[in-house]
């Protein structure tokens, strides 16, 4: 495998831990919004992290979500239900950013971060094996 891969996979992957520490510390601050948005964007780095070991790169987000979905989930090199997570969590991040009454509970910041943490737990999990 070609060494500038795995190095853009590493450095998405630590972009994808360094954003799911922002995540916790907007929970733990209240700021449900913000916890969204970073719990979104832990996972959706995660995500570009694998995306990188197949040379591939999207300028929009639904491409790398489809494309990660297509290759990955329905190959089932990753479970359905982190295709559906992560298929909410970017749902429900356009929500929070763009619709200017979408008021975000505690209940689902936490079940958001909750999400993230998976599917990166599950990134990691396959990136240690290749």
């Amino acid at each position: 495998m070609d060494d500038r891969k795995k190095d853009l996979s590493k450095y998405r992957l630590e972009q994808s831990a360094e954003t799911m520490k922002a995540a916790n510390t907007c929970f733990t601050g209240n700021l449900y919004r913000d916890t969204l948005n970073r719990s979104y964007y832990a996972a959706f780095y995660a995500v570009k992290a694998v995306l990188a070991l197949d040379g591939v790169d999207f300028k929009r987000h639904k491409d790398a979500v489809a494309y990660f979905n297509q290759h990955y989930v329905k190959e089932e090199k990753f479970e359905r239900e982190i295709g559906r997570k992560l298929g909410k969590l970017k749902q429900l991040r356009e929500k929070s950013d763009y619709d200017d009454f979408y008021i975000v509970s505690a209940e689902e910041a936490k079940e958001q971060l909750e999400a993230s943490t998976e599917i990166c737990e599950a990134v990691r999990e396959f990136l240690n094996c290749k």
